[in-house]
């Protein structure tokens, strides 16, 4: 298949994003221009706009209908049983259906895009895969050196739709600087999720040092693959996390809104990057909840939707 690649951009700034809408509608590519000079936000690898990278390994995949891990490869709903993929080393399959597939570009103007992602519409095997249909809208819209998301995700079945959603952006480190170690990265989190074999286990635990996490802390010292809890979200409605980058001078903000409840954050091998990624629940949020854990998830009823918004700037 020959990748679908969509560009936008800012005049006023020369900022740029670029989508591709082939697999998963991921925006891999965002530069933005704080005072004329360009500076690339996200990582992805070199070949990735081939379409043959796998599509979590870079960009802002789109998680649905499940963020995180399902253990195994069997999802089990009101005494339905449904086949899922295995997707990590341990067998359990990973981050839903909607980063691996086609979408629909729905509207396109020079500094906005929208694309659509409609299962049962766009791939009739998911009707077999999970309990409900859904259907999953993203816009990004450039607005100065800030890349402003949208993500509309509704149930256009007459049953529930069981879900959660969350994105998995790759921010790159250094933002011009010569050292990504020097970085700083903040987390404004005060709890995490106790995990075993990377699936949580249903322990929410204090975190010790969340003043060290909130005030920002060098990469160089960050290892980090951990579901994150406690958000904080100004008076505002938004949570923001941040990484600065000292010799640049550049920081690139994340704010997202409320219906965002935890975060999980990776740091990858290549130390190129850091993962901030903001969800709507806990990975293996279904298991959790039939143990009667309040683990954030969704259900949404027949005609229903929510609307899930993050923002994404330099200065």
């Amino acid at each position: 298949m020959t990748p679908h690649i969509v560009t936008i951009h800012d005049s006023a700034t020369g900022a740029s994003a670029e989508i591709l809408v082939s697999q998963g509608f991921n925006c891999f590519r965002f530069t933005a221009a704080p005072a004329g000079q360009p500076v690339e936000v996200l990582y992805a690898p070199a070949d990735f706009a081939t379409g043959q990278s796998r599509p979590s390994r870079g960009g802002i995949p789109l998680l649905f209908p499940f963020p995180g891990r399902i253990p195994g490869t069997t999802f089990t709903w009101e005494g339905k049983q449904y086949a899922l993929e295995p997707g990590d080393a341990f067998g359990n399959a990973i981050h839903g259906f909607a980063m691996w597939r086609p979408w629909r570009v729905t509207e396109h103007e020079g500094h906005r895009v929208v694309g659509q992602f409609h299962a049962w519409r766009d791939d009739p095997s998911l009707k077999a895969r999970w309990p409900a249909d859904f259907r999953l809208t993203a816009s990004y819209t450039l607005a100065g050196n800030t890349l402003l998301a949208e993500y509309f995700i509704e149930n256009p079945c007459d049953i529930p739709l069981p879900c959660g959603f969350g994105t998995h952006p790759y921010f790159r480190v250094p933002l011009g600087g010569p050292k990504a170690d020097d970085c700083l990265v903040r987390l404004p989190v005060t709890a995490r999720w106790e995990l075993k074999d990377m699936l949580p286990t249903g322990r929410r635990l204090d975190l010790p040092n969340a003043a060290a996490f909130q005030a920002g802390q060098r990469f160089a010292d960050l290892q980090l693959d951990d579901a994150l809890s406690g958000l904080q979200f100004a008076n505002n409605g938004w949570c923001s996390s941040s990484i600065h980058d000292p010799a640049s001078g550049r920081t690139m903000t994340q704010r997202f809104d409320d219906p965002f409840r935890e975060c999980v954050v990776y740091t990858p091998p290549h130390r190129e990057a850091v993962c901030i990624e903001p969800l709507t629940c806990v990975p293996s949020c279904f298991k959790l909840t039939a143990r009667g854990i309040d683990a954030g998830l969704r259900i949404i009823p027949p005609g229903g939707s929510f609307t899930a918004p993050v923002e994404i700037g330099v200065t």
